[in-house]
Order: structure tokens, then C-alpha cells, then sequence
């Protein structure tokens, strides 16, 4: 974890493998408290920095069981408030002296819990009597509470569902208040961040940004930096905020791979060149990729091969930079999390995570490695990056390559950019685009017989896909008017040959799952 050059106010996160944990450091975040998520079998180093508190994730384990993850006990001694959620709360309990049992009443879903008694953790929520709906997700629960705690919720299920023992500013919850289903969850953390641990909320995209410039500086010198442009949101924040700092010594090198987005290559180049006038080398990469693709229909392999290539061909044109002794990443802090937790090998598999081959004997620039994807975009806002390009949805690394199932062919390549291109279009037109968090066309390898006018057709099936999502790991299909679907359905058949089917994909993303392919 890169430290942030000022000494802001830190509060740590530790995770025991809940598939939300990111979503607890966002909303610390959104109240303007820089925040760290570490492992629990990694926290031991982590706690023995300067920290102002601590909250316990919750996690798919079981505290009765021998094993279980767990923490020293030397936390509960360094005079810091904490906060337990869900197993969080129940090891915080195991810990102190409490008891935990499982095989009770299990909650899963939406709850309503009862204040019970005041607490700073509720200030502004309620009075005592209150009922408020949380998300529990919990099969044990906890039955007997520490000495010097005292219940300050309950719910039908979880007679313990939120406690406190105010004197040393110890707090558990069984809910679980970093989601969007526990609608005053935002603000139970910012009274715990702010109220109980005292976070004045120092950590802005404007100061951010000056630090990091200062570190940028200071960490480069006068040395050369290669940035690997891709045309996405991270890589062009990256490279703006870089170019800021070090002006003419960054050069960016663009690998066209035949595999964006209708007309995407002529925007960046123009943006980059033209409004930034960063130093840009444009390499047109798409007949190469398409090669290597050649005949390969198997989407594991297509992933592997176009990220082999990409770091072949940016190898070749970095290797013409004399004098480079860094090369810049547009890394974000979750990538930085799935690494430290082994997963990022296994999800992001065409990614080149951890650098360019070790030939290369380039330093590493990240200056975004703090940062989540809704911290990148206010980010890429302040440093004047246009809103529309800073608010496009995401786009994965393969681009186009595992948008098309079966073989990728420059004919496939060609029919899905104009469909995808026609889709946004309507959606954008219709006032959604940013109600959206991804949108896309996939051209299926199924075939479909038709009649346009008088002839007969044998053409292809196209899948238009729309999902809502907060943090990208979880995703449910986007409610469509149906008018929307219908304009760009009807637009896509009569505008793209190649396809005389449209059909929308309402599946939604189940919590680890990669791109739909």
C-alpha cells in the first residue's frame, strides 16, 4: 500500500473475506476519511502504524469453529474506537468475553432492528423506540454480550443486534450498514468515523491531487516515464495527473488493438494530442491482434492472447524511449486488495498484474493505487478531463475480444461496433447513460433465419446488455422502458448488416463473476 504523501487521519479496515469489504472502505471514504483494507492475517504490521480506529469486517466463517480467522488480541489495548460488523461483531464478542452460538434463527435480507437505548453510533437516526430497516446476513449470532457492553438495538433474530460499550468506544453490529439496503447505513459509519472516533474528513480529491503531484515529483526526478494508454477512465487520469506533474517527460504509448469501441481510437488520440498535448505514440495494432486470433474461439485463450500481444507490442515501442526508467499504471486500490487477497490472477486473468516483463528494468508509477473507480472519476473531473469521457462505463482490457463468443474475425469486429455503437446512442438520447453502470452489445455465434422485405436471411443474434451496479462486483440487469430497447433494436437491424435478431440479457452478476462472455 503506497502511503499518501501528507499524514492524513487513518482508519483501518480488516477484512475476514466478506464479498463487501471494498464497499466499507467506500463509504468511509465518502465521508472524507482516508482508509486501508488489509487481511486479517496481515494486520498485525498494519495496526502498529498510526491509526485513529479500526472496523472488523464480516467474513463467511464461524467463530465456534477451531481455525477461524481471528486477530491479536493487542487491538482491544490500543485505546482506538472499533467497530464489529456481522463476524466482526461476533469475534469482537468471542474475543472480550461474550459468547457466540450457532444453529440459532438465521436472518438473510432486510431486517428491522429496534434502538434500545442512545448511542453515538445512532445519533440523528432516531429516538429510542425507533424501527429501522438493516440487511443481515448472518447464521450465528451472538448470545451473551462483554462485560462493560450494553445493547443498543435489536431485532427479531439477533436479540443483540447492535451493542456498545461507550466507555472504551467498542461497538458491534449484526447488520451490515456499508449497503445500499441499510438506507441510514452511511451515516452510522460517518457517527462512528466522525462523532465517536473524532475524523475531521481531510482526505479530498483537490488535496489529493496536490500531494500526489508533490510525490509524483519527487519520486521521478528528471527521469523519463512511459505510461501505457489504453483510452479507459484509469489509464487517462493516470496520465493527465503524471503529465501535470512532470509535463514533457512522460511520454504515452496507445496500442490500438482493432478491439475498441467504434471511432474510441480517434478520440483518444485527439484528446490526448490535440486538447493535452501529451507526447503520444499511436501504434495501430489491429491487424495483429486479429492474426493472433485467428481461428481461436476458446475465451480463456482469446484473453491470454491479447494480453500477451499487448505487452509484446508495448515492450517493442517502449524499448524505442531512450533513456526510460519509468513505467506508469493506471492501478487502482482494488486491484491493489485482490492482489494482497491472490484473486486478481484468477478474475483478471488478461491483465498484466505487477508490471511489464522484468527485461524492462522499469520503476512502477501508480499514482492512483489509493484510489477507488468513483475517486478516479472526481479525480479525472479536477483535473479538467471532459465529464462524458471521465463517466464512461467501464471497459474491460480484451475490449471486443470477449464481447464476440467464438472466433474474433475483422467482419465480427466491424457489425459489433456499429450495433454497440447504435445502443449507446438510444441510451444516451434517452437521458440513461449515466443511470447505467455498464452497457453493452455482444454478437452471439447463433444465427437465426428471417425476412427483411422481400429476401430471406441467415444472419446473426445480437445480446444487448445493461446492468446497474455500485461497485462493479455485483451487478443487477437495468429495468429498460421498453420504448428505449425498442428504437435501438429496430436501429440495429435495419442500420447493421449482419444481424437480424436483437435480444436483451436480463441475468444478473452474481458476486466474482468476470465479464459476460
Amino acid at each position: 500500500m503506497t502511503e499518501p504523501t501528507a499524514q492524513h487521519e487513518r482508519l483501518l479496515i480488516v477484512d475476514f473475506g466478506s464479498q463487501v469489504t471494498q464497499l466499507i472502505a467506500r463509504r468511509v471514504r465518502e465521508s472524507g476519511v482516508f482508509c486501508e483494507v488489509v487481511p486479517y492475517n496481515k494486520a498485525q504490521a498494519a495496526l502498529e502504524k498510526p491509526l485513529k480506529a479500526v472496523i472488523l469486517s464480516g467474513g463467511p466463517s464461524s467463530v465456534t469453529e477451531e481455525g477461524s480467522p481471528s486477530i491479536t488480541e493487542k487491538l482491544f489495548a490500543l485505546g482506538v474506537p472499533v467497530l464489529g460488523i456481522c463476524y466482526g461483531q461476533q469475534l469482537m464478542c468471542n474475543m472480550l468475553g461474550g459468547k457466540v452460538e450457532s444453529g440459532h434463527h438465521r436472518e438473510f435480507g432486510r431486517a428491522e432492528i429496534a434502538l434500545k437505548k442512545a448511542s453515538r453510533l445512532f445519533s440523528g437516526i432516531g429516538d429510542i423506540g425507533h424501527s429501522e430497516p438493516v440487511w443481515m446476513s448472518h447464521g450465528d449470532r451472538v448470545t451473551a454480550i462483554p462485560d462493560g457492553f450494553e445493547i443498543i438495538a435489536a431485532s427479531t433474530g439477533a436479540p443483540f443486534a447492535a451493542i456498545a460499550d461507550e466507555g472504551r468506544n467498542f461497538y458491534g453490529v449484526q447488520f451490515h450498514p456499508e449497503v445500499a439496503h441499510t438506507p441510514q447505513g452511511a451515516r452510522m459509519l460517518r457517527n462512528f468515523t466522525h462523532a465517536i472516533a473524532g475524523f475531521t474528513g481531510d482526505w479530498t480529491m483537490a488535496s489529493f491531487r496536490t500531494e500526489m503531484i508533490a510525490k509524483i515529483r519527487a519520486q521521478v526526478g528528471k527521469a523519463k516515464v512511459i505510461c501505457g494508454l489504453s483510452g479507459g477512465v484509469d489509464s487517462s487520469v493516470a496520465a493527465v495527473l503524471i503529465h501535470e506533474a512532470i509535463g514533457e517527460q512522460l511520454t504515452c504509448v496507445f496500442v490500438d488493438t482493432g478491439l475498441l469501441r467504434l471511432n474510441e481510437a480517434d478520440e483518444v488520440v485527439s484528446l490526448f494530442r490535440n486538447h493535452y498535448n501529451i507526447p503520444l505514440i499511436h501504434v495501430d495494432a489491429g491487424d495483429e491482434f486479429l492474426g493472433a486470433l485467428a481461428g481461436v474461439a476458446e475465451p480463456e485463450r482469446k484473453r491470454k492472447i491479447i494480453g500477451g500481444k499487448f505487452v509484446e507490442i508495448f515492450d517493442r515501442e517502449a524499448g524505442k524511449i531512450e533513456d526510460a526508467q519509468f513505467l506508469a499504471q493506471g492501478t487502482l486500490y482494488p486491484d491493489v486488495i485482490e492482489s494482497i487477497g491472490g484473486s486478481a490472477s484468477v478474475i483478471k486473468s488478461h491483465h498484466n498484474v505487477g508490471g511489464l516483463p522484468e527485461h524492462m528494468k522499469l520503476k512502477l508509477v501508480e499514482p492512483l493505487r489509493d484510489l477507488f473507480k468513483d475517486e478516479v472519476r472526481v479525480l479525472g473531473v479536477e483535473l479538467g478531463l471532459p465529464p462524458a469521457f471521465v463517466g464512461r462505463h467501464p471497459f474491460p482490457g480484451p475490449g471486443l475480444g470477449i464481447r464476440i463468443p467464438g472466433e474474433v474475425t475483422p467482419q465480427a469486429v466491424a457489425v459489433l461496433q456499429q450495433a454497440d455503437a447504435i445502443y449507446l446512442e438510444e441510451i444516451r438520447a434517452a437521458g440513461l447513460y449515466d443511470k447505467i453502470w455498464q452497457a453493452f452489445a455482444v454478437l452471439l455465434p447463433v444465427k437465426t433465419v428471417g425476412v427483411m422485405g422481400d429476401a430471406r436471411t441467415y444472419e446473426n443474434v445480437c445480446a444487448l446488455r445493461a446492468v446497474t451496479s455500485t461497485d462493479g462486483m455485483t451487478a443487477d440487469f437495468f429495468e429498460f422502458p421498453w420504448e428505449v430497447l425498442g428504437r435501438a433494436a429496430t436501429r440495429i437491424i435495419n442500420e447493421v448488416r449482419g444481424v437480424n435478431r436483437v435480444v436483451y440479457d436480463v441475468t444478473s452478476k452474481p458476486p466474482g463473476t468476470i465479464e459476460w462472455e
